[in-house]
């Protein structure tokens, strides 16, 4: 039921109605949507309003319109592998998906307290933050937020704008390997930074992940928050031996 004078959008409203139907199989994977008039129908509004609302569904990943065919319920959530040695590329690689990582911004912050301890500096150090968003078959699934000791990985930014990998990057520094120490994950609402890089409602929860990755003598090399389009993707724990 859309709500006007709710202080939401009503398109917000009917991409939420809409996101509902997919998530509970009303409309099912692979299937054809309604039309835009069936769904103006529906709602009792525009077509344009539901233009904006399908539109936001395709930058959700939950749609795709394939020209001259109509648009479908995209199918299948991707499966994020979390082991000891978690590397995107290779998790994608391996399900012959297409992936690319996009740098938003880098900078240099202090050490607080709690990153601190995580790697292993002293308070007030300078770590290297780097905001990325990475991409699967051109479905922004995720945007991170990673952490380096500036110390040991002097003019790491710029390595990183050039290799677009976390691996290939601590390569470059001497770090041939290096396993994760931690994963923690949860469900949470996303702040508007989340929200504005991966085109989320903003009471659309993502899956929150930290994570803490230590090279082969077991120190921190980099601590890591990951918010994922739970929508698009679904974590899977992994065992994997030594």
């Amino acid at each position: 039921m859309i709500e006007r004078g709710s202080g939401i959008a009503v398109w917000r409203q009917i991409e939420g109605a809409l996101a509902e139907d997919i998530a509970n199989g009303a409309m099912p994977t692979g299937e054809r949507i309604p039309t835009e008039l069936q769904l103006a129908e529906r709602f009792a509004v525009n077509r344009h309003t539901i233009r904006r609302a399908v539109s936001a569904l395709v930058e959700r990943g939950l749609l795709r319109v394939e020209q001259g065919r109509g648009t479908f319920v995209q199918e299948n959530a991707i499966d994020y592998a979390i082991s000891k040695r978690t590397r995107f590329s290779l998790n994608m690689a391996r399900q012959n998906l297409r992936s690319d990582i996009e740098l938003m911004a880098s900078d240099t912050v202090p050490a607080n307290a709690e990153l601190a301890e995580l790697l292993s500096v002293t308070p007030g150090s300078e770590l290297y933050r780097i905001k990325t968003v990475s991409r699967v078959d051109g479905r922004i699934v995720d945007t991170a937020t990673l952490f380096f000791p500036a110390a040991r990985f002097p003019g790491l930014p710029a390595v990183y704008a050039e290799l677009h990998s976390v691996t290939r990057t601590l390569a470059h520094f001497g770090v041939a390997d290096y396993t994760r120490r931690f994963t923690k994950v949860s469900a949470r609402l996303p702040d508007a930074e989340t929200v504005d890089y991966l085109h989320l409602p903003k009471n659309r929860p993502v899956l929150h992940v930290k994570s803490l990755n230590v090279d082969a003598e077991g120190v921190p090399v980099q601590y890591g928050v990951t918010r994922f389009n739970g929508d698009l993707v679904q974590l899977v724990m992994e065992e994997e031996g030594e």
